[in-house]
């Protein structure tokens, strides 16, 4: 084993440590309660060599107050509150200052709809706080406190599980009563255990509190338990009577014990060996270690297996994806020169059309004179000539002269070329003819885009 198991028993005046040092050896050591018992306790941990044990703390059943209660139906949230306010009437202690846990006891089904019976374990704050005090000061700290007959169902064998069984373990001056219905607890008492007569009494009366008629085994476990087991057969009680089905390996271990040490031994040895979450449980739930439920537990499971197939989808996804952008890029490859070549011939292309664009422009924007001069020719009387003709994208200057000017108006206007005919100088004589100026704009449908110069004469 990796780290010890420990069993802390907190009894009245004395404390009894049980250390599992491998499958079936025992170290069992009783410390009595004086004040060096802290630096005592530390030594029989270990703690004081720097190891940390698997510890886990319980107190004698005589210190505890089990009972079983009954409530209105209520919801888990509430029924805690419950219980404080209920425990009042049953402690011989203030319920303000108590350590209590519970557990749902079993009842009729017609009992459920309106009733929850419960059992719960109280013990006083002080005595809770003094064991925590106490483990803190010998260097251990315990995750559970826990009463310490309850952990006894711990050492049986998990195969065969009676339906009901009264365990009754005899340690010191008196005896823990627990009463077990397949393996879980129903009720536990500590009774005295002065003469064998009466604790076969006392058994009679633990059958009562929870209406047995009979059970099917009585086990006797502890201190003379020879003598009890021979008291409880005489009594009227038609159950089987002999030792409980312990496993073999802590009947090895007891077989390793004084036989008056056997009934401490056996409570101490039972608390090392008790569950990591036992069901009654006296630690504040405030300093309680947070652990994960059997729901909790399984949801945990379910969501790692969820994000472990999660995680391998994504994986095998991605693999794929590679592999397919791998074939991908291996034909981009195979196809890169034809790309390659594709992609001069759209060049090529698209600089013949801007070529084509550019003579196309040019050729729209570009001036036809001759079909200008050739309507003029045929327009202008024989008497007049021209000195010189320009032409812009505004429209056509004409300069020259003629026998009248004022007749070249009229003859310009019916060019398809031209409108809006007028002088642009006043007009004069020289000799025998008019010098005239005309300015002409290009009609709107058929004139020339832009503008050039031409000069003639006629």
């Amino acid at each position: 084993m990796s780290r010890p198991r420990v069993g802390v028993l907190l009894e009245e005046g004395q404390v009894t440590v049980a250390t599992l040092l491998g499958r079936d050896r025992l170290r069992l050591a009783t410390l009595r309660d004086d004040d060096t018992l802290a630096a005592r306790l530390a030594t029989a941990l270990g703690t004081s060599s720097g190891r940390r044990p698997r510890l886990r703390a319980a107190l004698d059943r005589q210190r505890v107050v089990v009972k079983t209660v009954e409530l209105p139906s209520t919801s888990s949230s509430r029924r805690r509150s419950m219980l404080a306010f209920e425990l009042e009437r049953h402690l011989p202690f203030p319920a303000e200052h108590a350590e209590f846990d519970s557990i749902p006891a079993p009842m009729s089904r017609q009992a459920k709809a309106t009733l929850l019976r419960v059992l719960i374990a109280a013990a006083p704050g002080r005595l809770v706080e003094d064991a925590r005090r106490l483990l803190a000061a010998a260097g251990a700290r315990s995750g559970s406190l826990t009463v310490a007959c309850h952990d006894l169902p711990a050492l049986l064998r998990r195969r065969p599980m009676v339906r009901r069984a009264v365990w009754i373990h005899r340690h010191r001056a008196r005896a823990d009563i627990l009463l077990l219905s397949r393996g879980a607890l129903r009720l536990s008492r500590n009774v005295p255990a002065e003469s064998e007569t009466e604790l076969a009494r006392e058994f009679a009366r633990s059958l009562a509190l929870l209406n047995w008629a009979d059970c099917d085994a009585v086990w006797v476990s502890g201190d003379m338990n020879v003598a009890l087991r021979t008291a409880v057969k005489a009594g009227e009680v038609r159950a089987r009577v002999s030792r409980p089905p312990l496993r073999p390996a802590v009947e090895r271990m007891l077989d390793q014990l004084e036989p008056e040490r056997r009934g401490a031994g056996l409570l101490a040895l039972a608390v090392a060996m008790g569950h990591r979450r036992p069901a009654l449980d006296l630690m504040p739930v405030e300093v309680r270690p947070r652990r994960l439920s059997g729901v909790h537990s399984l949801a945990a499971g379910l969501a790692a297996l969820a994000l472990t197939a999660g995680a391998g989808l994504l994986a095998a996804q991605d693999h794929m994806q590679n592999r397919y952008l791998r074939l991908v890029m291996e034909e981009i490859r195979k196809l890169d020169p034809e790309v390659k070549s594709v992609e001069r011939l759209g060049s090529e292309l698209q600089l013949q059309r801007k070529l084509l664009t550019t003579i196309q422009s040019v050729e729209a924007a570009a001036l036809h004179p001759l079909p200008v001069l050739k309507d003029l020719t045929e327009i202008m009387p024989r008497d007049a000539w021209l000195q010189s003709l320009t032409m812009d994208r505004q429209g056509v200057e004409l300069t020259g002269q003629a026998d009248a000017a004022s007749p070249l108006i009229p003859l310009l206007e019916r060019s398809r070329w031209l409108e809006k005919v007028e002088f642009t100088a006043p007009v004069t004589r020289v000799l025998a003819q008019e010098q005239f100026r005309l300015r002409a704009g290009w009609e709107t449908a058929d004139r020339p885009p832009s503008g050039g110069a031409a000069e003639g004469s006629r």
